[in-house]
């Protein structure tokens, strides 16, 4: 048990990014493809955190060309470079699954002010 203990430690970030459900966030996302990388944005709305410690994860949701796209980050995965918060959003719920049947402006989240 003490050795999964230290590797745990080891493996979490000392930095943890600070946002919460309902806040519009931006995703540094590493790419690896065949031997080079790169690192990927993806801007979202997010909808739902899981869990915690090592396995803690957050699910974004965006809409890109009327396709709504979910993806789901280890947040404290070595792919996840950066989390930058572009908008703090105002939310009176857990997670925030109702916004998927919405459509256009009804699915805004207030900001927080």
């Amino acid at each position: 048990m003490d050795k999964i203990q230290a590797f745990v430690s080891e493996q979490l970030k000392k930095e943890v990014p600070q946002f919460s459900v309902g806040d519009v966030v931006r995703i540094h996302n590493k790419i690896k493809e065949g031997s080079r990388e790169r690192i990927q944005l993806f801007e979202g709305t997010v909808i739902a955190k899981h869990g915690g410690g090592i396995s803690e994860t957050f699910t974004v949701r965006r809409i890109s060309y009327g396709v709504g796209l979910e993806k789901t980050f280890p947040l404290h995965s070595p792919n996840v470079v950066k989390v930058d918060l572009v908008r703090a959003g105002k939310v009176r719920r857990a997670k925030l699954y109702y916004l998927r049947d919405k459509v256009g402006k009804d699915a805004k989240v207030k900001e927080k002010i």
